[in-house]
């Protein structure tokens, strides 16, 4: 029995292609281990969106060619966005690597390994399209919040993003393989689900765009959040990311009625000027984010937004910059990922627009956005301090074994003195004593 352990980068859909994977791989005779030192294979699932992510797994592999000389029989896999982007070329930079496998093809990572243990030779599977797409759909048993993938790929081919390039053209699961998948989980234990997709708003739109029943007023989503909502034992949906393009009045409806779906929402933003908006192919107005903000806060009384910002795209200005911290205080984020711009071969903004802002410029730009995050992040916790709120139980605080922790409907993380007899998967009501920007802090009610 051979042992494996795999190391993942990037994005939550990379963190659930690598539970899949791993399950995958125990069904197929092989065992997990919690470090490399006792693995015989060792697997990095990468991510292509920062050059510092590719650079971060360049470097781990070079430290790693010295332990294969010391061990010649480990195997050495490198799957994901990077495989797919870099394809067999990778072989070629990097002589320690056994075999590369793109997002579309990790259902054939077990075949590779098998023929490395066979000495048939290093190999690249990164053939994409929708003849080759498999979802893989293990789980690791016992989770209260487990992510769910309802779709792969974006059509939408924003200037920046390699997304489309590394996982492909939209394709989207079928609603009932879908709610079968989260009825195994919740049997299972399972309470909270988080479903994913790179533009998840788009879910089905594909498959119907090109027959009679496309209507642009029409989100299948919506329709899938309302089939898991009646799941029974399910308690909480979460989904990421959505397009405004994609949130027409059907999924806000949705979004705002279903009681289990968590109003939390991250919806990316970019920039918050629109000749930039327009340079980076968003397809929407700051005005039409706004609008859509806007109408999911007019229909409910609490709520929570998060979004992803990108500073020092080219050509910014210190008036386009300035209209992007204006839309972020205006929207009062709860939480926001903000990047400084870096060009990713193979977009359009790499080859067509010169990375212009100086380096220093980015940086200043991303810590104004910061600290403006911190302050507000910290107004906006404040208002929960009395109260009680619901927090799902995850466990025992990695951070501080006397709390356990847990998160809210608003997608709050919530540290608290335990009781009595509580245990994961609970829903427990938490009087809130302490707030920061990143944190809750309370402790639980007895009887709850």
């Amino acid at each position: 029995m051979s042992t494996f352990h795999i190391k993942t980068y990037g994005c939550q859909m990379n963190e659930r292609d690598s539970e899949a994977l791993s399950c995958l791989l125990e069904n197929s005779g092989h065992q997990a281990v919690a470090s490399e030192e006792e693995a015989d294979i060792i697997i990095f699932n990468t991510c292509s969106v920062r050059d510092q992510a590719e650079r971060k797994v360049v470097g781990k592999l070079g430290i790693l060619r010295r332990l294969k000389r010391d061990k010649p029989g480990l195997i050495l896999g490198l799957v994901g966005c990077m495989a797919q982007n870099h394809g067999d070329a990778l072989l070629k930079e990097l002589p320690q690597l056994d075999f590369v496998t793109g997002t579309d093809r990790l259902h054939t990572v077990p075949d590779s390994i098998r023929r490395i243990q066979q000495r048939q030779g290093r190999s690249a599977e990164i053939a994409m399209g929708p003849d080759q797409f498999v979802e893989l759909t293990g789980h690791h048993p016992g989770q209260i919040c487990a992510f769910v993938s309802v779709m792969r790929g974006c059509d939408q081919f924003c200037s920046y993003c390699i997304v489309p390039h590394t996982r492909g053209r939209e394709k989207s699961r079928p609603q009932q393989d879908i709610v079968d998948e989260v009825r195994r989980l919740v049997d299972n234990g399972t309470r909270e689900i988080l479903l994913l997709g790179q533009n998840i708003t788009a879910y089905g739109i594909a498959e119907t765009r090109h027959d009679d029943s496309y209507r642009p007023d029409y989100s299948p989503f919506a329709d899938l959040l309302a089939a898991l909502n009646d799941i029974p034992g399910l308690v909480r949906i979460r989904f990421t990311s959505p397009h405004v393009r994609f949130m027409n009045d059907h999924f806000i409806d949705a979004i705002c009625s279903l009681p289990k779906v968590c109003k939390a929402f991250h919806v990316p933003v970019q920039a918050g000027s629109n000749r930039i908006l327009k340079l980076m192919r968003r397809s929407y107005t700051a005005e039409e984010y706004r609008e859509r903000i806007a109408a999911i806060r007019s229909r409910l009384p609490e709520q929570a937004f998060s979004t992803d910002v990108i500073v020092g795209f080219p050509t910014e200005s210190d008036d386009d910059f300035a209209q992007t911290r204006d839309l972020m205080a205006q929207v009062d984020f709860d939480m926001a990922y903000i990047f400084r711009y870096s060009p990713r071969s193979g977009t359009k903004a790499a080859k067509d627009y010169p990375d212009d802002v100086p380096d220093e410029v980015k940086h200043q730009r991303n810590q104004i956005l910061l600290d403006d995050l911190a302050a507000g992040s910290a107004r906006r916790n404040e208002r929960f301090r009395g109260r009680v709120l619901d927090v799902l139980v995850e466990g025992v605080s990695k951070r501080n074994a006397e709390r356990w922790t847990g998160r809210t409907d608003l997608n709050k993380v919530c540290n608290f003195v335990p009781v009595p007899g509580i245990k994961p998967g609970d829903l427990v009501k938490v009087t809130i004593t302490r707030t920061t920007a990143n944190s809750l802090f309370g402790e639980a009610v007895m009887g709850s």
